[in-house]
């Protein structure tokens, strides 16, 4: 009973209770009757119910939102529908993909009464009916599915048991607003063997990459040798920068063979450089020595005179 109607019929069951005991017996007992009366005709639909109500059994209207009133005893509510969105999780265990793989799967449907009518009169219990269609819909998809599509096609796969749903359910005054995936569940043992798939691919995928990267290399230094062979000069510069590259970070010392710097075929003023420098002698021949980035040909110092005897 609905605040209003519970408000008259205590108004007028009071009052018919306290106009009998003090005035007139026969008219509080007319205001207590009317009292029932408006318990039981008097109803009130919130904006998202529809009222069913049958007359002597047939079909006497669909009441909305609002208050409104039916013939007690003639006529009765057979049925309250929800109009609002509703939703039912669904799942499936055990079921076969169309490679024959056993898989869980959860889903969750999202759905509505557009017809109330249909809804109230063309299915027993039409929630039920909802839970048990979707259930068998999701193992018909499953099972036409392979599994790679079923994991990696989540939209499609909701597409297609919202259309399945809706079919069935249309003719209950049932529409499906949307059917999602939440959960594909598949054997250990198969995600073992799929996660070292999926590592050898991405490994070959590397090993495919690294290819080429080494192919282009391999281009890219035959391009160079070319410029280097008819222009020896640009090999001596390149030399020369290597060795500046190697040095300039950690302030390293290197020691190189005169046989590399007559490579190098370093010009008059270079080598007039050198000499005016601090020259190391190792006992063997010339050497260069390099540090912070600079090199400084060395040569062996002259021996000394033998003295002379007084």
């Amino acid at each position: 009973m609905n605040p209003i109607t519970s408000f008259l019929v205590f108004v007028l069951f009071v009052g018919g209770v306290a106009v009998g005991y003090r005035e007139n017996l026969y008219l509080g007992i007319a205001l207590i009757a009317v009292s029932l009366i408006v318990a039981t005709s008097l109803k009130m639909a919130n904006v998202w119910q529809k009222f069913v109500i049958l007359r002597m059994g047939k079909l006497q209207s669909v009441k909305g939102a609002g208050l409104f009133a039916i013939i007690p005893v003639l006529d009765s509510v057979v049925a309250v529908i929800d109009g609002r969105i509703q939703t039912t999780a669904f799942n499936a265990e055990q079921a076969l993909t169309k490679d024959t793989v056993p898989v869980n799967v959860d889903a969750i449907i999202f759905w509505h009464v557009h017809d109330a009518e249909k809804a109230a009169l063309a299915i027993t219990n039409y929630r039920e009916a909802i839970d048990r269609v979707a259930q068998t819909s999701l193992r018909e998809m499953i099972g036409s599915s392979m599994l790679a599509s079923l994991l990696s096609d989540r939209k499609d796969a909701d597409e297609q048991l919202k259309v399945e749903i809706g079919q069935k359910t249309a003719p209950w005054g049932i529409s499906v607003s949307s059917v999602e995936i939440r959960d594909v569940a598949i054997p250990v043992a198969l995600q073992d063997a799929m996660s070292r798939q999926a590592q050898a691919e991405r490994e070959k995928q590397a090993r495919v990459i690294l290819g080429s990267a080494e192919a282009a290399i391999a281009g890219k230094f035959v391009e160079a040798a070319a410029i280097y062979a008819g222009h020896p000069w640009a090999l001596q510069l390149r030399a020369m920068n290597i060795i500046y590259e190697t040095t300039k970070e950690r302030g390293a010392t290197i020691l190189m063979p005169s046989s590399m710097v007559d490579s190098l075929n370093p010009s008059a003023a270079t080598l007039a450089l050198a000499l005016a420098g601090n020259s190391v002698f190792d006992g063997k021949g010339p050497a260069l020595v390099a540090g912070n980035g600079v090199a400084e040909p060395t040569l062996p110092r002259p021996p000394l005179p033998a003295p002379v005897a007084a």
